[in-house]
């Protein structure tokens, strides 16, 4: 069975964006999923001096070794100021540090949420752009506006169309791993 390594890339613990990606990996009986916390990879903030003097800490480590161990990735991107949350910018600044690419050319799910009408489009675009560079194959992408009013946590999407929309990018990706 395929292994799907699936987080919301936010330290936040009511975060929208574990939320989503929690249900999102659930939408799926085909691959057996890991969630994961990015508060359990907390680490220094990444600087090159750091890194001379103390190495890649054990928990960039381990997370690198869980993306290296899966199939494929689904990460529901918070947006903070228009790009990625600090939580995950530290980890993703340490692990492309790492031997190989970030996301070892692994296929991904990229997902985005918010309370507004635009759904962290503006961070999704940056990663949808970015991830490549660093090894991820985007399979998919997804955006889901005005998360108050388009999710329920015992339904999920409750927008029929934006939930079509869902499902189609969820194919796109389960295709892929």
């Amino acid at each position: 069975m395929k292994k799907i390594l699936a987080f919301g890339a936010s330290s936040s613990r009511n975060s929208i964006n574990k939320k989503l990606a929690t249900w999102a990996a659930g939408q799926q009986s085909t691959a057996s999923v890991t969630l994961i916390d990015l508060n359990d990879f907390e680490m220094p903030i990444f600087s090159i001096d750091k890194e001379q003097e103390n190495g890649i800490p054990e928990a960039a480590q381990k997370f690198k070794a869980l993306v290296d161990s899966h199939d494929g990735i689904l990460v529901s991107l918070a947006e903070h100021n228009g790009a990625y949350s600090a939580a995950f910018k530290n980890i993703f600044d340490w692990i492309s540090r790492m031997e190989g690419k970030a996301w070892s050319d692994k296929p991904m799910f990229l997902l985005a949420t918010s309370p507004g009408g635009r759904g962290g489009s503006s961070v999704l675009e940056m990663a949808v752009n970015r991830f490549p560079f660093n090894g991820g194959k985007v399979a998919a992408s997804f955006s889901l506006p005005s998360f108050g009013n388009n999710f329920s946590e015992g339904k999920g999407i409750v927008d029929e169309g934006l939930k079509s929309m869902f499902q189609g990018q969820l194919h796109l990706f389960l295709e892929e791993i």
